[in-house]
């Protein structure tokens, strides 16, 4: 056993939940923000030979790698984490948008714990930061997949709005930006996505980080920031995540078309299928646009501040 990880208590909570013994313990990651760490453990004579353990332990001293790590964000962290919590405890995996399985959720004396499936022994084990063709139109279909699922869902337990970028939860990024006309146009892009008449749930940070590749599709994990949206919110920040400025002019129009068409495959037959797609095609710069106001209050000089996100932002603030 690892020493650093030889938590009594931890493991103890997972033997209560599974049978068996934990016999190792390896790190994957730390979580943002130093607030705790993801393991996976081997176990002996339980169920599963390896799950993965979501540990979520604040920091006594808060730190950010970009310095926004006051109390608004240390209270942000934390809902996310019950809101996760909660996705797990009351969603079970769905073929079309596969998720873990999860064993175990509770919130603890010095934070919260996961207990997850393992994707990696599921079948999911290869990562990406430049998906192929094939892989992003499994990660669109995915994602397609979830929000004809949830479509006019509630967010009952989890973030009214989702996306970790929302205006509400993210006023300090907003009073930091050095743009006034984006500014200006915070609220009403806001409002317009809220006003969708096509509602359903978001993963909120479906970036090609959070997707788990196999030869028969792609898994999804990290719902922090599960909430109430418009589809095509998932849509453009999952391209934004791993397209630069030539590829997004290149190829979003055709990952767009490869999105809907799986979308129209997915929607039950009393959903009015070109109308919801009339609807959020046209949301999509708003979408593309809203993430830009977030990331100009929060890192102006991030790579994905380019000439496909001006573009898209001047579309929005036309049609505004």
């Amino acid at each position: 056993m690892d020493a650093a990880y030889d938590d009594t208590a931890l493991f103890a909570w997972v033997t209560d939940a599974l049978g068996g013994a934990v016999q190792s313990a390896e790190e994957i990651q730390t979580l943002w923000s130093g607030y705790g760490h993801i393991l996976r453990l081997r176990l002996s004579g339980a169920a599963v030979e390896r799950v993965i353990v979501k540990h979520v332990r604040p920091p006594s001293v808060m730190k950010h790698p970009r310095g926004w790590a006051g109390q608004t964000s240390h209270e942000r962290k934390l809902r996310s984490y019950a809101v996760e919590r909660a996705f797990y405890l009351h969603r079970e995996p769905v073929d079309g948008h596969r998720t873990a399985r999860c064993f175990a959720a509770e919130a603890s004396d010095d934070g919260f714990r996961l207990l997850l499936e393992d994707l990696d022994a599921a079948g999911f084990p290869a990562r990406r930061q430049q998906p192929s063709e094939h892989e992003m139109a499994a990660c669109l279909r995915w994602l397609a997949s979830f929000h004809a699922h949830h479509l006019g869902a509630r967010p009952e337990g989890l973030w009214p709005v989702g996306t970790y970028w929302h205006l509400d939860t993210r006023r300090d990024e907003l009073a930091a930006m050095d743009d006034d006309e984006l500014r200006a146009a915070a609220a009403p892009l806001d409002a317009a996505l809220q006003a969708c008449p096509f509602r359903t749930l978001v993963h909120g940070d479906a970036k090609v980080a959070n997707f788990c590749f196999g030869s028969d599709g792609v898994a999804a994990v990290d719902f922090q920031y599960v909430g109430g949206g418009c589809g095509v919110q998932d849509v453009a920040y999952l391209l934004s995540s791993c397209l630069d400025d030539d590829a997004c002019e290149l190829h979003a129009e055709r990952h767009l078309d490869t999105y809907f068409a799986a979308l129209r495959a997915r929607v039950a037959d009393d959903v009015d299928g070109p109308a919801l797609e009339l609807a959020w095609r046209g949301l999509y710069p708003a979408a593309w646009a809203d993430f830009h106001r977030f990331l100009v209050g929060w890192a102006p000089d991030h790579w994905k501040i380019h000439r496909y996100t001006r573009r898209m932002t001047r579309e929005a603030l036309a049609r505004l």
